[in-house]
């Protein structure tokens, strides 16, 4: 089977699952489902929690439909996938039966992109749905924690596709949450390229899509702006919220540690808040203002993504082919994924 043909029975797949009713699921599973989260305060994901595991769940199935599952890739449901026929490998995140249709809206929503993955194909049972992306080489928060910290060069060329992939979602009005580095796959071996993998934390934008103002709390705790953590049940700017992450994501990148770190939860939202972080000498005046023009405290102060590809750091250094930049480094050292995605080596500078 061809990889076009593939790809547009995968579209009429989604174009299916997204028309087809929500009263047409089986209603004797929803009582095992997990309830909705709460619709005030934060979220799990920023509320402090104890990392005990869940004592009811069970793993998935080793087969699903045509495919078979192997390891989990990630702290996450997501899992390594192998087609039973072809032996074409995917990468499988599996999500609860209740409210599918809304968390794949966005696949639908945005055009074919290089810089994001695109779904390949969605197995429904009675509990779960299987959703299949492509297969990548790694994520970009294990690749930081290989190499400690990347050097600017090496750093413009991956944000930068980073931050087109958030452009183009802004633009067709998917505001994406939760963006952190872990996030951005490389779908090359060389690791030159990445592309953000996964799409259903996302909100889709209906009517004006210039009002992008959203209610609720959800991030992860070391990428979270200081807006979501005010109290009281303001909204706040959706795409405000995801360069705030993104300059968490650069910061990270070219320094080797989060711009606001802290053990304790309550004193890393304090930090957050205040919104005052440091730069170290060496960096560039561009990187440096690149970085301030993402972390300032006001959202409305943060240039929007299609302006921050227009930023002296990113349109004047060289753009150069990707298979001249091999990156050479253990891949064994990219295996620490059950570690809290607040663990990045601290940069200690070198005398």
């Amino acid at each position: 089977m061809s990889m076009s043909v593939a790809t547009t029975r995968s579209q009429m797949c989604l174009k299916r699952l997204l028309a087809e009713p929500q009263d047409n699921l089986p209603k004797c599973k929803h009582a095992r489902l997990d309830p909705p989260p709460p619709s005030s305060g934060l979220t799990a994901y920023l509320r402090p929690t104890n990392p005990t595991p869940k004592s009811n769940q069970s793993p998935p199935p080793s087969r699903v439909g045509p495919y078979l599952l192997h390891e989990s890739c990630e702290k996450e449901e997501t899992y390594r996938a192998v087609h039973a026929s072809t032996q074409e490998q995917y990468t499988c995140q599996v999500l609860p039966l209740r409210g599918y249709q809304e968390r794949l809206a966005a696949y639908s929503r945005i055009s074919k992109h290089e810089n994001i993955c695109g779904l390949q194909d969605v197995v429904i049972d009675q509990e779960k749905v299987y959703v299949f992306l492509p297969a990548h080489h790694g994520d970009m928060h294990a690749y930081v924690r290989s190499r400690k910290r990347l050097d600017e060069e090496e750093a413009g060329r991956l944000f930068a596709q980073m931050l087109n992939a958030v452009a183009h979602c802004h633009h067709h009005g998917v505001i994406l949450r939760d963006l952190k580095l872990r996030r951005f796959v490389f779908t090359d071996k060389y690791r030159t390229r990445l592309a953000l993998l996964g799409l259903n934390d996302s909100v889709l934008l209906h009517g004006n899509l210039d009002d992008d103002f959203l209610m609720d709390r959800h991030g992860c705790p070391a990428y979270v702006g200081p807006e979501l953590l005010t109290n009281g049940n303001r909204s706040y700017s959706g795409r405000a919220a995801d360069i705030w992450s993104l300059g968490v994501s650069l910061y990270t990148m070219l320094i080797g540690r989060y711009p606001f770190q802290d053990t304790q939860p309550a004193a890393l939202f304090a930090k957050i808040r205040r919104g005052v972080f440091s730069l170290p000498i060496w960096l560039s005046p561009q990187a440096r203002c690149l970085i301030g023009c993402m972390l300032r405290k006001e959202p409305a102060d943060r240039l929007r993504a299609s302006e921050l590809l227009m930023h002296p750091w990113l349109t004047s250094s060289p753009v150069q082919h990707h298979n001249m930049y091999k990156t050479q480094h253990n891949q064994s050292t990219t295996q620490n994924k059950q570690e809290d995605d607040q663990v990045v080596p601290t940069w200690t500078e070198k005398h």
